[in-house]
């Protein structure tokens, strides 16, 4: 059986995503791969284009590869738009020091409410056009 599940996103800016995700959601940056060079690196640099780079939480994975990259691959993502038919759903531990990070300028899809199931939701969309559900549990 499976011991992970870590989605690999397409993205037009890989660099970008790293940011959006370590800044504003608090992910930590782990590996890339240099746009180009295909050489591995364990530092961000905003300076240094990436064509993939893999992010962590806590226990929460996520890749993100440039289009040009994963549409070599994976040849019917060539032409799909970003922003998938699906959400990314991101439980974390303490939603407003979460919130209090966003900043202004992050869309803001659906506030923040709790679910007839006890969680505390909202949804936002990265800077990909991903949708994100931020939630935690109802104390």
């Amino acid at each position: 059986m499976s011991t992970t599940l870590t989605p690999n996103l397409m993205s037009e800016n890989v660099n970008q995503s790293v940011t959006f995700y370590r800044d504003r959601l608090g992910f930590r940056f782990l590996a890339g791969v240099l746009a180009e060079q295909d050489a591995m690196v364990e530092a961000f640099s905003a300076d240094a284009p990436l064509q993939w780079a893999m992010l962590s939480r806590d226990s929460a994975q996520l890749m993100f590869q440039s289009r040009s990259s994963l549409a070599r691959e994976y040849l019917p993502l060539n032409d799909v738009p970003l922003g998938a038919s699906a959400s990314i759903y991101i439980e974390v531990d303490n939603l407003d020091r979460l919130l209090a990070g966003l900043g202004e300028d992050v869309e803001m899809l659906l506030p923040d409410h709790t679910t007839f199931y006890g969680m505390r939701e909202m949804w936002i969309r990265d800077n990909n056009g991903y949708i994100l559900t931020l939630a935690q549990k109802n104390a």
